[in-house]
């Protein structure tokens, strides 16, 4: 037996875990409980992070999360249990499988064209990091950051699962043509580790252009990984293609700890009514199975929950309007009914059980994630985020008293187009400009000469952030404003 840790959620979470775990008991899977507290309600008895000392503690222990949803209190500033927990415990790649669910009608199933994919989302960096701040009374600042390390891990999962699966392509979905330095590094580690995987097709495609392809011919992609936000939106898009996120299974995967939830809502107006749909949460619990090595298990479950769709049983949510709804039990007890019956449609194989041996890990430390550098790292200059109401003539005359002998000033900026010294009177700006100043000739500056700068321009400026121009070797890691 392999204990797990629960948590039933809020809203319809208790009512949809209750029917997947009747569906897993029924099934004799060797699984053993340890309920723990986290949610809405958590948030509501003062603990900050959602979930309990002794929550925490347990999942630690245990290394596998299966979770209902949850709800994170309205306007009392407190960060999402969800993001809080997947970032907490370095669940770095955010698995969605999509496929078409016969029983469910959409206007691809309608159309007779097959969906079956994969998206690999980037789960803890870019602009969910949550860092954000206010550098004018107008102007709000949110750090996006990409690292080498976070793109690897997520990257390398991404080509693992896509070889396990059989894949026949994987996709990099970006905004490199836009942000090259972010976007540019999360596609650059991308190719890098194609070249170790040379049996799979591996190419990229601008993530707008993504969005455009998955709602014409979704039947062209198969495994998709893409940074945090952009995975996050594209991810739902998905869901929508198949018939929304009540048939959208979610597994957060890290080295040490693994999170198997449903991501869709907690449906509170029908709380307590036992109408629920718990097939999302049915299908991250089969994932989870999978996770687990319990291979044959999983695949009967999937098979009897396939068949049922098939068949026209449904919650009122979805499904056949000229077949009566069933609730929440009995749509498991349906399930539980058609064990060993295979669908006609895309029956899944009964592959061998893949025993797996849990390694749990007491850290004693932070894992520090840092790739090589063999390059000589140089500062050529520096970005002054400053608060102006002035014209950019202005704010050019006042830092150019302070550049001395050392800086050139380069360009003046606002909200990313270069103002100064070429522009438009028809650029609207706003109160906050961005100046930046490189040594002359390129020469390599110290930190003390940043701030020495600094020290002169606050003489004229409220200065808002500043920004190292950094080059590594002969190569310039910052990027140029808009017009330029």
């Amino acid at each position: 037996m392999t204990r797990i840790a629960v948590a039933k959620g809020d809203g319809i979470g208790p009512e949809i875990m209750d029917a997947v775990l009747s569906v897993f008991t029924a099934a004799k899977v060797p699984l053993e409980y340890d309920f723990v507290d986290m949610g809405k309600w958590v948030f509501d008895k003062g603990y900050s992070n959602g979930m309990t000392p002794e929550a925490q503690q347990s999942i630690e222990s245990l290394g596998i999360l299966f979770k209902g949803p949850m709800e994170t209190p309205k306007g009392k500033g407190v960060k999402s249990v969800n993001v809080t927990a997947r970032k907490t415990w370095n669940t770095y790649a955010n698995k969605r499988t999509f496929q078409t669910l016969h029983g469910v009608d959409t206007v691809f199933s309608k159309a007779g064209i097959p969906i079956d994919i994969t998206i690999v989302r980037e789960n803890i960096e870019d602009t969910y990091g949550g860092i954000e701040h206010m550098l004018t009374h107008d102007v709000a600042l949110s750090r996006r950051f990409i690292t080498r390390p976070g793109s690897l891990q997520v990257i390398k999962y991404a080509f693992e699962m896509a070889k396990k699966k059989g894949a026949r392509r994987i996709t990099c979905g970006h905004k490199a043509n836009i942000m090259k330095i972010t976007d540019g590094l999360f596609l650059e580690v991308f190719y890098e580790v194609a070249k170790e995987y040379p049996e799979l097709k591996a190419d990229d495609v601008i993530v707008d252009d993504l969005c455009m392809k998955l709602v014409s011919r979704p039947d062209l992609f198969d495994v998709v990984v893409l940074t945090n936000l952009q995975g996050d939106i594209v991810s739902d898009l998905c869901a929508g293609l198949v018939g929304g996120l009540g048939f959208a299974p979610s597994a957060n995967i890290g080295d040490h700890i693994s999170i198997f939830e449903a991501v869709h809502g907690t449906a509170p107006d029908i709380a307590g009514k036992n109408i629920a749909n718990p097939t999302a949460l049915l299908l991250s619990g089969i994932g989870m199975l999978r996770h687990l090595g319990l291979m044959q298990t999983a695949a009967m479950i999937e098979n009897a929950l396939l068949f049922t769709l098939e068949s026209g049983v449904h919650t009122g949510d979805f499904g056949d309007k000229g077949i009566p709804s069933v609730n929440t039990t009995e749509f498991s007890q349906s399930i539980i009914n058609n064990f060993g019956k295979l669908p006609f449609h895309n029956p899944k194989p009964m592959l061998a059980d893949q025993p797996v041996t849990p390694t749990i890990f007491k850290l004693e430390k932070n894992p520090m994630l840092e790739s090589l550098d063999t390059a000589t790292e140089n500062i050529l200059g520096v970005d002054v985020f400053i608060e102006s109401n002035e014209q950019p003539l202005v704010v050019a005359e006042k830092c150019l008293k302070h550049t001395l002998d050392l800086f050139k000033l380069v360009t003046i900026s606002n909200r990313g187009t270069q103002v100064w010294p070429k522009g438009s009177s028809f650029t609207n700006l706003v109160n906050q400009y961005g100046c930046r100043f490189e040594s002359v000739g390129e020469v390599a500056l110290t930190q003390v000469d940043i701030l020495e700068l600094y020290k002169r321009l606050s003489a004229d400026f409220k200065i808002c952030s500043t920004e190292l121009l950094n080059a590594w070797g002969d190569k310039k890691a910052y990027s140029l404003a808009q017009g330029q």
